[in-house]
Protein backbone atom coordinates (compact mmCIF):
# COMPACT_ATOMS: atom_id res chain seq x y z
CA UNK A 1 0.00 0.00 0.00
CA UNK A 2 1.23 3.47 -0.90
CA UNK A 3 1.79 5.82 2.02
CA UNK A 4 -0.35 8.50 0.37
CA UNK A 5 -3.91 8.49 -0.91
CA UNK A 6 -6.49 10.27 -3.02
CA UNK A 7 -10.08 9.91 -1.77
CA UNK A 8 -13.15 10.17 -4.00
CA UNK A 9 -16.59 10.75 -2.45
CA UNK A 10 -19.75 10.33 -4.51
CA UNK A 11 -23.08 8.59 -3.96
CA UNK A 12 -23.06 7.11 -7.48
CA UNK A 13 -21.02 3.90 -7.65
CA UNK A 14 -20.52 4.20 -11.42
CA UNK A 15 -18.90 7.61 -10.91
CA UNK A 16 -16.66 6.23 -8.15
CA UNK A 17 -15.54 3.30 -10.31
CA UNK A 18 -14.74 5.68 -13.17
CA UNK A 19 -12.77 8.00 -10.93
CA UNK A 20 -10.90 5.12 -9.29
CA UNK A 21 -10.02 3.58 -12.66
CA UNK A 22 -8.83 6.88 -14.14
CA UNK A 23 -6.86 7.94 -11.07
CA UNK A 24 -5.29 4.49 -10.68
CA UNK A 25 -4.24 4.55 -14.35
CA UNK A 26 -2.46 7.90 -13.92
CA UNK A 27 -1.30 7.82 -10.29
CA UNK A 28 -1.64 4.21 -9.11
CA UNK A 29 2.08 3.62 -8.77
CA UNK A 30 2.41 6.66 -6.51
CA UNK A 31 -0.86 6.97 -4.57
CA UNK A 32 -3.67 4.71 -3.41
CA UNK A 33 -7.13 5.71 -4.62
CA UNK A 34 -9.85 5.19 -2.00
CA UNK A 35 -13.58 5.64 -2.53
CA UNK A 36 -16.57 6.42 -0.32
CA UNK A 37 -20.27 6.46 -1.25
CA UNK A 38 -21.26 9.00 1.41
CA UNK A 39 -19.80 11.68 3.63
CA UNK A 40 -20.23 9.38 6.62
CA UNK A 41 -18.25 6.65 4.86
CA UNK A 42 -15.63 9.23 3.83
CA UNK A 43 -14.99 10.13 7.48
CA UNK A 44 -14.57 6.40 8.25
CA UNK A 45 -12.07 6.02 5.40
CA UNK A 46 -10.20 9.14 6.56
CA UNK A 47 -9.98 7.73 10.11
CA UNK A 48 -8.72 4.36 8.81
CA UNK A 49 -6.11 5.97 6.58
CA UNK A 50 -4.90 8.21 9.41
CA UNK A 51 -4.65 5.16 11.72
CA UNK A 52 -2.54 3.40 9.06
CA UNK A 53 -0.29 6.49 8.72
CA UNK A 54 -1.40 7.05 5.12
CA UNK A 55 -1.24 10.71 4.17
CA UNK A 56 -4.39 11.92 2.40
CA UNK A 57 -3.21 14.35 -0.23
CA UNK A 58 -6.36 15.13 -2.19
CA UNK A 59 -10.11 14.63 -1.87
CA UNK A 60 -12.56 14.83 -4.76
CA UNK A 61 -16.15 15.21 -3.61
CA UNK A 62 -19.51 15.35 -5.31
CA UNK A 63 -21.83 18.13 -4.18
CA UNK A 64 -25.33 16.64 -4.29
CA UNK A 65 -25.37 13.62 -1.98
CA UNK A 66 -27.91 12.30 0.53
CA UNK A 67 -27.40 13.70 3.99
CA UNK A 68 -24.43 16.04 4.03
CA UNK A 69 -23.77 18.06 0.89
CA UNK A 70 -20.28 18.15 -0.59
CA UNK A 71 -19.70 21.81 0.25
CA UNK A 72 -20.50 21.22 3.93
CA UNK A 73 -18.18 18.19 3.96
CA UNK A 74 -15.29 20.04 2.31
CA UNK A 75 -15.62 23.02 4.65
CA UNK A 76 -15.58 20.73 7.72
CA UNK A 77 -12.69 18.77 6.22
CA UNK A 78 -10.71 21.98 5.69
CA UNK A 79 -11.26 22.97 9.34
CA UNK A 80 -9.84 19.63 10.51
CA UNK A 81 -7.23 19.02 7.81
CA UNK A 82 -6.35 22.28 6.02
CA UNK A 83 -3.40 20.66 4.25
CA UNK A 84 -5.60 18.33 2.16
CA UNK A 85 -6.20 19.59 -1.39
CA UNK A 86 -9.90 19.59 -2.31
CA UNK A 87 -11.77 19.34 -5.59
CA UNK A 88 -15.53 19.68 -5.99
CA UNK A 89 -16.87 17.52 -8.83
CA UNK A 90 -20.54 17.99 -9.60
CA UNK A 91 -23.10 18.44 -12.28
CA UNK A 92 -25.52 20.13 -9.92
CA UNK A 93 -23.65 22.38 -7.50
CA UNK A 94 -25.29 25.74 -7.28
CA UNK A 95 -23.23 28.91 -7.44
CA UNK A 96 -23.93 29.76 -3.79
CA UNK A 97 -22.42 26.42 -2.69
CA UNK A 98 -19.29 27.04 -4.74
CA UNK A 99 -19.03 30.59 -3.35
CA UNK A 100 -19.51 29.29 0.22
CA UNK A 101 -16.62 26.87 -0.27
CA UNK A 102 -14.37 29.59 -1.70
CA UNK A 103 -15.18 31.87 1.25
CA UNK A 104 -14.56 29.20 3.90
CA UNK A 105 -11.58 27.36 2.50
CA UNK A 106 -9.08 27.04 -0.31
CA UNK A 107 -10.93 24.97 -2.90
CA UNK A 108 -8.35 23.81 -5.43
CA UNK A 109 -10.83 23.35 -8.27
CA UNK A 110 -14.45 22.95 -9.27
CA UNK A 111 -15.09 20.54 -12.13
CA UNK A 112 -18.46 19.94 -13.77
CA UNK A 113 -19.82 16.50 -14.58
CA UNK A 114 -19.39 14.94 -17.00
CA UNK A 115 -15.68 15.63 -16.74
CA UNK A 116 -12.90 15.35 -19.27
CA UNK A 117 -10.39 12.74 -18.08
CA UNK A 118 -7.31 14.69 -19.19
CA UNK A 119 -8.58 17.90 -17.56
CA UNK A 120 -9.33 16.09 -14.29
CA UNK A 121 -5.92 14.41 -14.24
CA UNK A 122 -4.31 17.81 -14.87
CA UNK A 123 -6.22 19.30 -11.93
CA UNK A 124 -5.18 16.39 -9.71
CA UNK A 125 -1.53 16.66 -10.81
CA UNK A 126 -1.55 20.41 -10.09
CA UNK A 127 -3.06 19.75 -6.66
CA UNK A 128 -0.51 17.07 -5.87
CA UNK A 129 2.35 19.32 -6.96
CA UNK A 130 1.75 21.47 -3.87
CA UNK A 131 3.21 18.57 -1.84
CA UNK A 132 6.36 18.42 -3.98
CA UNK A 133 7.39 22.02 -3.42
Amino acid sequence: MANSAILCVDDESVVLRSLRDQISKYFGDQHTCEIAESVEEAWEVIDELKEDDVEILLIISDWLMPGTKGDEFLIELHQKFPEIVTVLLSGQADQSAVERIHQNMQLHAYISKPWNEEDLMGVIQAGLSTFQE
